[in-house]
């Protein structure tokens, strides 16, 4: 029983202050490196900061224009929309309310224009309101026209 108390005593005299003796980052204190010195700027007038001598970055924006597409199928169209015009490709009435920019199907009577007295019914055929502008969106111009032939995609790869 002595041997084990004599035995203990040892282990608890070796034991570290931590749990696991890895060599970490608090084992040895660390050497702190001297400050280095900022270099001195030149004082200048309180306000607005100076631009670079090169002048203003400016980011490479892409080119946007407005468009007019249908709001079945996106088929784009012209701006200028008249009452008796289709959609050429899903042969849906253009002067309606799911064409307007006051479309809403969150508000009464599915139309923002809080000077609507009755609700338009069907949605999507034509109507005479007064109230139409059509749904126009800005889109950017992210590519270039393709090739007009096989032969000049072909010819264009070595150019």
């Amino acid at each position: 029983m002595i041997w084990q108390l004599a035995l203990l005593q040892d282990w608890l005299n070796t034991m570290s202050d931590r749990k696991y003796r890895q060599r970490g980052y608090q084992d040895q204190p660390r050497e702190r490196e001297p400050k280095r010195e900022k270099p001195a700027s030149e004082p200048r007038a309180p306000g607005r900061p100076l631009q670079d001598a090169s002048g203003p970055r400016t980011p490479n924006l892409m080119a946007s224009h407005e468009v007019f597409r249908c709001a079945r199928c996106g088929h784009r169209l012209a701006l200028l929309v008249e009452a008796e015009n289709r959609c050429p490709r899903c042969e849906v009435d253009l002067h309606s309310c799911i064409q307007c920019l006051s479309f809403d199907t969150s508000a009464r009577f599915e139309c923002s224009q809080t000077t609507l007295t009755a609700r338009v019914a069907p949605k999507d055929e034509r109507n005479a309101c007064t109230l139409f502008a059509p749904r126009t969106t800005i889109e950017r111009q992210t590519g270039t026209k393709g090739p007009t032939s096989a032969r000049q995609a072909f010819d264009d790869l070595f150019k």
